[in-house]
């Protein structure tokens, strides 16, 4: 077993044996990431006998089985994300570590922390072979290039938009119209829930769907943007009432597999079929004519995806108005970091891009707002102006997300969210319960 150091906190190897695990856990190690799929060799140890051994030596294993065609941004992005949400060192391996090296490496340059020309001599330096990285590098930067005129006309169609501020969580919904055939897409729905009395409602929703009718729309699509922490999703609601199709970010499916834990739901399907699309970073649709794709902005959440519909971008929790900042990112799966990056790739599209944001906190008691530009927030945005380098963000970020108590709904939303906005199934007395676990988060507010 030869171990190459990579960072300080990060080292790859290749191929390791379960009973490798007591000596690499003796070194230090916290966690085993294995980036290799079963079955690739005759001989090679299945991810379950590896996954209890690791265990068994104190150890943490994670799964992210790549090969050289799968390997992608999104993936190096998971990638980095699990070494982020380490508490120690990580010992990452495949078959010879190449592929472990690749995607550490295609992270560090998408994010801009190296060149091309500067990964190419740290890994001489390390004896590791930098070709394959160099070489998506290079293919990922014709693709953009080529992408390029696709990209630009997404952002030559205006669709209208209509928010619809809801005081009792401070969110913001959407309608988003093709003016010239009347379809449209509704965006993070609210339904009406009071923790006090345990009532519901659909107020909110009912709302959206007089606007529909009154102005002769056709509802295409009902998108959520991520599983909300503070209001039930009226998804389910609106697809029973319109017929039309739900979805999310792929992503879901991380969140499921999360917060299943924290509610003791062994049979929960964590597969996302509670939607019925899941996007993945990059994929495209339309409402009516216009074109509309996919950004995958994770940090705030797991799961988070920005619409990008003509030229108008909804980006929820990630921005908020400019003299609001910034989403927090210390849910469970949230990451600074990851956040940072996200919205770096909501500031590059072009400076007309109207932001739509999903929150609106009235700061100073003004009306609520929740549309801006690209161009106005990097000029104002109170976090994006100020904190110019990943850095300096994260540390205020995380500053100030340690004084923030937990949103009051969580725990009651998110076992709605994450099923699409379903409620619980009736219990045999015909009542419907929500279930909140104890003490699996912190932040709680003492005052």
């Amino acid at each position: 077993m030869s171990l190459i150091r990579i960072t300080d906190s990060f080292f790859i190897t290749g191929q390791i044996r379960a009973a490798d695990m007591p000596r690499i856990a003796a070194m230090g190690f916290v966690v085993i990431l294995n980036n290799r799929p079963d079955g690739e060799e005759a001989d090679q140890p299945d991810h379950e006998t590896m996954r209890q051994a690791t265990v068994a030596a104190g150890m943490g294993y994670l799964w992210l089985p790549v090969t050289g065609s799968t390997i992608n941004g999104e993936v190096a992005e998971t990638f980095r994300a699990m070494l982020d949400a380490a508490s120690g060192p990580v010992l990452a391996h495949c078959r010879s570590g190449a592929r472990s090296f690749t995607l550490w490496a295609i992270g560090e340059v998408l994010a801009g922390r190296m060149t091309p020309e500067e990964l190419a001599r740290f890994a001489q330096v390390r004896g590791c072979d930098a070709s394959g990285v160099l070489n998506w590098l290079a293919s990922d930067a014709q693709k953009r290039a080529q992408d390029l005129p696709r990209k630009e006309s997404l952002m030559s169609a205006k669709p209208e938009v209509t928010g619809f501020f809801d005081p009792r969580t401070w969110s913001v919904q959407y309608v988003v119209a093709d003016p010239a055939t009347k379809d449209c897409a509704i965006i993070d729905p609210v339904y009406d829930y009071d923790e006090k009395s345990g009532q519901t409602g659909t107020e909110r929703a009912d709302e959206i769907l007089r606007f529909v009718s009154d102005r002769g729309y056709h509802v295409q699509w009902i998108l959520d943007t991520h599983p909300h922490a503070d209001h039930f999703s009226a998804a389910a609601y609106l697809k029973a009432r319109t017929g039309a199709p739900t979805a999310i970010g792929e992503k879901v499916v991380d969140v499921q597999k999360l917060w299943k834990g924290f509610y003791n739901w062994p049979d929960f399907p964590e597969d996302g079929s509670q939607w019925d699309r899941l996007f993945a970073d990059g994929d495209t649709f339309t409402v009516g004519t216009i074109p509309a794709r996919v950004m995958f902005s994770p940090g705030h959440t797991l799961a988070s995806v920005t619409y990008v519909i003509g030229d108008a971008a909804f980006v929820h929790d990630t921005l908020f108005q400019p003299d609001s900042g910034t989403a927090r990112a210390d849910f469970p799966g949230g990451n600074a970091k990851i956040l940072w990056s996200a919205i770096q790739a909501i500031l590059a599209l072009p400076d007309e891009t109207r932001i739509f944001t999903g929150h609106d906190y009235q700061p100073g008691g003004r009306k609520p707002q929740w549309e801006s530009t690209v161009a106005e927030q990097k000029a104002n945005n109170i976090h994006m102006s100020k904190y110019r380098t990943e850095a300096e963000f994260v540390a205020a970020r995380d500053a100030r997300d340690a004084t923030l108590p937990m949103p009051k709904l969580i725990l009651h939303a998110l076992q709605v969210n994450m099923n699409g906005g379903r409620l619980p199934e009736p219990e045999a007395n015909g009542r419907r319960y929500i279930k909140l676990p104890l003490d699996v988060l912190t932040g709680a507010d003492w005052g």
